[in-house]
């Protein structure tokens, strides 16, 4: 949520920024309400200000006076009365507004309508060129009897799956040791709920917007989270955070739900675009300093990096244009790994950054050591790995001519020292 008093100060700035990102608010209308709003809620303040120096002054009255006294009284709670009306009939509509208001993207994120405008920052690591006909993941999952997608979407239905065997603990393997990773790096590790709150939902700014990609437990008034950044991000909404406690830094491996609904075409083949997956995120809460956001934003993209490094997958990196970027995003990069079968570079990664949007969302600040004032907290986050959609470079460009994959060697320890995945 952005603060009020920028949005009055230059409402410019935001209809340029929801038009840049694609999110439609009126801002003309949320400042009419702001303004009546501000009037009514001044007004209360005289009101409750007289009340209270004539409810002091009635006692030393009798006669005329007295029944002026209380004449005047009845009538200001009238008008208290008018003015609790107009703030409670004109504060859903300014909340419902103020969430739709999207934060402006910083001024060196590019330009663009989508994904196809984002601007490449760099390449990492060399293209496998193949001396042999190269096997797609679905191809190889079959033939070496790892994936079973028709049995997956027998019991699940669409764009659903079954890891198996060497599958399965290929898959857990990537996971364990992006997690032993960031446990390395000193962040630390969560088992957290799959299921949240609208209140976490509208807070991490999943909503409104993401209700028809997220599972809903109408019944139970819960979702099913599409992140671990919600819960990671969410922890400790609507506390006053110790600032020596600052940064905080998560990591939690989470199964992960989305329903995908309106994607279509080449990116429903195969493990790419699916309903459930597993992921390892990263979240860093830190203090009210578009420096240390910027240093944080480095860092929680090196981390993602440096696993992708260690996996050695040639990717790049794209700065993230402002027609692909997210209501409350004002910055964010996308790692893109290389996947073979797509002829492509395909997003793997987004490592995001928020200034204050979701802590004011959800009320989480800290007390500034210098100023003693509580500010909203700056929040980060981005994937460190996610699979099963990271396995298809891994199968892909570790495939050999006869078959077999081998195994990176840094997840050979996790498959008992496994070198090579071949058919049982």
């Amino acid at each position: 949520m952005i603060d009020i008093k920028q949005i009055r100060e230059n409402p410019q700035r935001f209809k340029e920024a929801g038009r840049a990102k694609h999110f439609d608010v009126d801002i003309d209308r949320l400042l009419e309400i702001d303004s009546v709003l501000r009037a009514a809620k001044n007004q209360q303040q005289e009101i409750s200000t007289s009340k209270n120096r004539i409810g002091k002054s009635i006692p030393k009255l009798d006669g005329d006076r007295k029944q002026t006294a209380l004449a005047e009284l009845a009538e200001l709670k009238q008008q208290e009365t008018r003015y609790d009306d107009q703030i409670k009939g004109l504060g859903p509509e300014f909340d419902a507004l103020m969430q739709q208001v999207a934060q402006p993207a910083d001024d060196d994120v590019p330009l663009g309508k989508d994904d196809t405008e984002n601007i490449e920052i760099r390449k990492e690591g060399e293209i496998r060129q193949f001396d042999f006909e190269p096997k797609d993941h679905v191809q190889l999952g079959r033939e070496l009897d790892i994936i079973d997608i028709e049995r997956g979407v027998r019991l699940a239905g669409t764009r659903n799956y079954i890891l198996k065997g060497d599958g399965a603990l290929l898959h857990w393997a990537v996971l364990r040791f992006a997690l032993d990773y960031m446990t390395g790096k000193g962040y630390v590790p969560m088992s957290v709920p799959l299921l949240m709150k609208d209140e976490a939902m509208r807070g991490t700014g999943y909503y409104p917007g993401a209700e028809e990609q997220t599972y809903r437990m109408e019944k139970d008034e819960l979702n099913l989270a599409g992140t671990a950044e919600v819960p990671l991000t969410a922890y400790r909404m609507g506390e006053i955070v110790k600032a020596d406690e600052l940064p905080l830094k998560y990591v939690a491996l989470s199964s992960c739900f989305r329903r995908e609904a309106g994607a279509a075409g080449k990116d429903t083949y195969g493990l790419y675009r699916i309903h459930q997956f597993d992921k390892v995120e990263q979240v860093i809460i830190c203090e009210n300093d578009n420096e240390q956001s910027r240093a944080f934003h480095d860092e929680i993209l090196a981390n993602s990096e440096a696993v992708m490094k260690a996996l050695e997958l040639p990717y790049r990196i794209v700065n993230v244009c402002t027609g692909d970027l997210g209501r409350g995003q004002a910055k964010k990069y996308d790692i893109e790994a290389w996947m073979p079968s797509r002829e492509n570079y395909c997003e793997t990664h987004s490592a995001s950054k928020f200034y204050d949007f979701q802590a004011r969302r959800m009320n989480l600040r800290y007390k500034d050591a210098v100023t003693k004032k509580n500010l909203f907290c700056h929040t980060l986050n981005n994937t460190v790995i996610a699979s099963p959609r990271i396995l298809i470079p891994l199968l892909e460009l570790y495939q050999n001519a006869d078959g077999s994959v081998t195994v990176p060697e840094v997840l050979r320890p996790y498959i008992n020292g496994r070198e090579t995945i071949t058919k049982a």
